[in-house]
């Protein structure tokens, strides 16, 4: 560490509305997605000595701006004109981020994925700034079906990081993925980390009947249809309930009702919003976690699901085949393959471990030791360095 303390300024939607014990003003505010990963390692750098961080997200539903402090972390809430974000290019948040940051005099900038223009926005402020990619925009685009406004996204990143110098990121596929891309970029691979809830759990999986779980949105990119799809064909075959966490479009929501039995539905419960707590108890309790997607590089709730020693089947795409080893804490399949997803699903109700809501000891340690916040903490401070030891040299 430097002799003053390393003053680290991130660029990110961040959850304000998701911290404990919200200030008064911001109290109102929609809950929009928890970024879990965000919040895991704001609390292991809440114990980082000579480190002092500065929080900035952008959003139009702020009341005001406003600022507070939690320990080491300052945030600052700037509001933002409705529709400048895209109307401007991003240029309205780029003015308004410069600003604030040529008051604070930050070390260097962390800018939070390339969604939203965090990347782009960092890119034009003139500091030294790492990149930690949250997903893979371009990747997802030759997966699933995109609108105009996701296109324009994949634009955007495209840009953000032919400019970039160096990033972070999760999974071998995507370390993969980005070097074959931008070889100029100096990749950093940092797994984003479950809450060390999740580590800690203790389970009492229900097996009778079968207690299938799904956290995640609810969408064709998730597979949510798939997901449906399989547990309507094997309905007869074994007694089961579906626990859903995660929102729905009300428009998707009534495609999949229309498009499966109503028996099946009489077997599904689900809910939006819970808080990381609330979610380890749902995985508490779970025989199995589904995760059919699409397009994902690390989903962070199949994370949560390995480390809390919740067996999974899910889609062999991204890192999701660095955390669900065959055999051992799951299954994985093609993804998209209706047929292959039906099939693993069936052969997980009836291995002897994961039928018991249960995987291979060993392998649940190593994941979470792999998986740890503490290691995610240590990997993020190292790359803090490297790009300060980088402009150092230019």
């Amino acid at each position: 560490m430097a002799a003053h303390p390393l003053k680290v300024a991130w660029i990110s939607f961040f959850p304000i509305e998701w911290l404990p014990e919200v200030p008064a003003p911001l109290r109102n505010l929609p809950r929009v997605h928890p970024a879990t990963w965000q919040r895991v390692l704001l609390e292991e750098f809440q114990s980082v000595a000579d480190l002092e961080l500065h929080v900035f997200a952008v959003r139009r539903h702020f009341p005001a701006n406003y600022s507070f402090s939690r320990g080491n972390a300052v945030f600052h809430c700037l509001k933002l004109p409705r529709g400048m974000r895209t109307l401007s290019w991003f240029w309205w948040e780029t003015l308004m981020l410069r600003r604030e940051l040529q008051r604070i005099r930050p070390d260097l900038v962390h800018a939070w994925g390339t969604e939203r223009g965090a990347a782009l926005v960092a890119s034009r402020l003139g500091l030294p700034y790492l990149v930690s990619m949250q997903g893979l925009l371009e990747w997802y685009s030759t997966q699933v079906s995109f609108n105009w406004l996701e296109k324009l996204e994949v634009q955007l990143e495209k840009q953000a990081l032919r400019r970039a110098a160096v990033v972070t990121t999760e999974s071998a596929f995507a370390v993969r993925w980005l070097g074959e891309r931008y070889p100029h970029l100096q990749i950093h691979q940092a797994e984003h980390a479950p809450n060390w809830l999740f580590h800690r759990l203790q389970r009492q999986p229900r097996s009778g009947p079968v207690r299938f779980l799904f956290v995640g949105v609810m969408s064709p990119t998730k597979g949510t249809d798939l997901l449906l799809q399989a547990l309507d064909r094997l309905k007869g075959e074994f007694d089961f309930r579906l626990r859903i966490i995660g929102m729905a479009a009300p428009e998707f929501l009534e495609r999949l009702k229309a498009s499966t039995s109503a028996e099946l539905w009489e077997r599904i419960s689900m809910s939006y919003g819970l808080s990381p707590a609330q979610v380890a108890e749902e995985m508490s309790q779970a025989t199995i976690m589904l995760f059919p997607t699409r397009a994902d590089t690390s989903p962070n709730s199949v994370k949560e699901a390995v480390v809390a020693g919740l067996p999974v089947v899910a889609s062999a795409v991204g890192g999701i085949v660095d955390y669900v080893l065959p055999g051992r804490n799951g299954f994985t399949f093609p993804a998209g393959s209706l047929d292959e997803f039906t099939s693993a699903i069936r052969a997980a109700v009836t291995h002897p471990l994961f039928s018991q809501g249960k995987v291979e000891t060993e392998t649940m340690i190593r994941m979470r030791d792999y998986l740890s916040p503490r290691t995610m903490a240590e990997k993020f401070l190292a790359a803090y360095q490297r790009v300060l030891k980088r402009a150092e040299r230019c």
